[in-house]
């Protein structure tokens, strides 16, 4: 052993480590927002929760990712850390699997077939097809997945890499006297936990564990101790990821370091007391990485089983360690969750969602106001628009936060989809007001409009509130049919905006209505009509974006052009409805 074994064994940790996120990112992107999708789902039922957070845990195959997730939802508001428990349990068990892949590298034998399943055999054969697929297809999907096959390949690299660098170790007297204090449970507990710690890997920690089992110096006394010490320093990561953020968040950490302190002490206490009565054999025979990958996933097994029928108790435990009471405030959206961009991506478009919600009702309260005004419903609208400009400055500062992150081509669609339209979604926000002011001042004022003027605007925003519809629907649902009719309808109501601004200034020759009630008619058209604008910008997008291109002229050329076809047809139905 000597000073170039522990560059290669550095070497090997970085490249295991490399691989690891590789391929973690990669997998995560094709799972696109079933991630989000399916957590919405699963945590009403604690089992549920159980199963989809393993199952999770070993498609990005990293718990660390899945806790500090888990951090950010409670953070933002998205979950109650009531839900995130048999989630955390879950992807204890299922950042095993990756210590059963690890464990291939112990596999001995001539045969065939034995050969094969040596990560050195078949890991150059998956990154020459990974790279193939990387090179030569076309599609985003495909790309992932070698992209997935070639961090594989380089974690299973960085496996033998460290195997290698720590054969020499076998033979070293000095080793061996190192090792025998490892029997010494508290301090294998300690030194896993702080090694885990330190390289914030536990899948990394047990790698290596198995890489030294190789030397035959490692016992199963000494392993379960460090295993279990693993399973600890794994931990630290949420823990960082809980600096900043609200009580209620800093409690999901509290669950995952009692999940797995309680779990350690119970197993270890157990293990040593039946070892005392029954003198186990095994314990001082050399334990393979196989025999490692079965001793962590025992041990996580069983803490679950113990625990999992106690998740309300560790929901107190962590409610008595944070025992401040929470602030009713939440933050809009949590930047942890980013690491995960599908799951980002799909509370983006939540949040986009309300924002479209909070436009739509502002809408329609103000036309509501026209014809009733209620001082109530005035400060209604105007904390709704408030609330718009705080999604508008939040969410769109998180979009461009996000778009610098790569992501799968589905998602890179809608993070531009939405920095395109929440400029338009604000505006739409503040010409809702605006025609709220109006009814304000007609009533500040003892105004009022002729009848013959009230039903004019009463068609006109009619007309107004299903294109408001049209566009709520397209975004919403990805509607295209809805998007389609949009244009049409704004086209229509651009007519409409002249009749009304033309058969106004007959009225003002003739004296049926006053200046002064003529520019509060004219102000409340002129709104109508750029709301109506600002709908079909975002139709517009929604159509362009599907159809991969931003240009939105050339798509209201091309369609404006037309002398039959589709517009042409809601052209002139809208226009029959509404123009009379």
């Amino acid at each position: 052993m000597n000073i170039f074994s522990i560059f290669r064994l550095l070497g090997g940790l970085a490249f295991f480590l490399y691989g690891m996120n590789v391929m973690s990112s990669s997998l995560e992107k094709i799972t696109g927002g079933k991630l989000e999708t399916g957590l919405k789902k699963v945590t009403t039922n604690l089992y549920k929760s159980f199963l989809f957070g393993a199952g999770v845990t070993i498609a990005i195959q990293s718990s660390s990712a899945m806790t500090v997730m888990l951090v950010g939802f409670v953070n933002s508001g998205i979950m109650e850390l009531k839900q995130t428990i048999g989630i955390i349990m879950g992807s204890n068990v299922g950042t095993t699997l990756t210590a059963w892949v690890l464990s291939l590298a112990g596999i001995k034998g001539d045969n065939f077939f034995l050969q094969l399943l040596k990560p050195e055999s078949f890991s150059p054969l998956i990154a020459l097809i990974g790279i193939i697929l990387i090179m030569m297809s076309k599609k985003r999907k495909r790309k992932d997945i070698g992209t997935i096959m070639v961090g594989f390949s380089i974690l299973m690299f960085g496996m033998t890499l460290m195997s290698d660098a720590v054969a020499p170790l076998a033979d070293m007297a000095e080793f061996a006297n190192v090792l025998l204090a490892l029997k010494n449970p508290i301090l294998g507990v300690l030194i896993g936990a702080i090694f885990t710690g330190v390289i914030q890997s536990s899948a990394a920690s047990v790698g290596i564990l198995q890489a030294l089992s190789l030397t035959g110096n490692i016992t199963f006394e000494m392993a379960i101790s460090i295993i279990m010490g693993q399973n600890i320093g794994t931990c630290v990561t949420s823990l960082i990821s809980s600096i900043g953020v609200n009580r209620n968040a800093k409690r999901v950490a509290v669950v995952h370091v009692s999940f797995n302190v309680i779990g350690t002490f119970f197993c270890l206490s157990m293990f040593y007391l039946l070892n005392a009565i029954f003198h186990f054999e095994f314990i001082h025979t050399a334990i393979s990485p196989i025999g490692i990958a079965g001793v962590h996933t025992v041990f996580n097994i069983i803490t679950t089983l113990i625990l999992l029928p106690f998740t309300k108790q560790l929901e107190k435990l962590a409610m008595l360690v944070v025992k401040e009471k929470d602030s009713k405030e939440s933050t809009f959206l949590d930047d942890r969750i980013i690491a995960t961009p599908s799951v980002a991506v799909a509370e983006c478009k939540n949040r986009m969602i309300e924002m479209f919600e909070l436009v739509n009702n502002s809408v329609k309260t103000s036309i509501n106001m026209i014809f009733y005004y209620d001082n109530e419903m005035m400060q209604e609208i105007v904390k709704m628009e408030d609330r718009i400009d705080l999604y508008e400055d939040n969410l769109g500062s998180y979009l461009v936060k996000l778009g610098g992150i790569s992501m799968s081509e589905s998602d890179s669609k809608e993070v531009s989809k939405m920095l395109h339209m929440i400029g338009d979604l604000e505006r739409i926000g503040d010409h809702s007001l605006n025609i709220a002011k109006v009814s304000a001042e007609l009533n500040s004022k003892g105004l009022s409009f002729s009848s013959e003027a009230l039903g004019e605007i009463k068609n006109l925003t009619t007309a107004l509130e299903q294109i408001i519809n049209f566009t709520y629907i397209a975004y919403t649902n990805n509607d295209m049919d809805s998007a389609t009719k949009v244009e049409p309808l704004e086209q229509v109501i651009d007519i409409l905006c002249d009749n009304l601004k033309a058969t106004h200034v007959k009225r003002l020759r003739t004296g049926e209505c006053t200046i002064e009630v003529g520019f509060v008619f004219n102000d409340l058209v002129a709104n109508v009509e750029r709301l109506s604008d600002h709908c079909s910008n975002l139709a517009v997008c929604v159509i362009r974006v599907n159809e991969s291109t931003y240009d939105t002229h050339e798509y209201l050329q091309e369609v404006k052009s037309t002398i039959t076809g589709p517009y042409v047809e809601d052209f002139n139905r809208f226009k029959s409805i509404y123009i009379r």
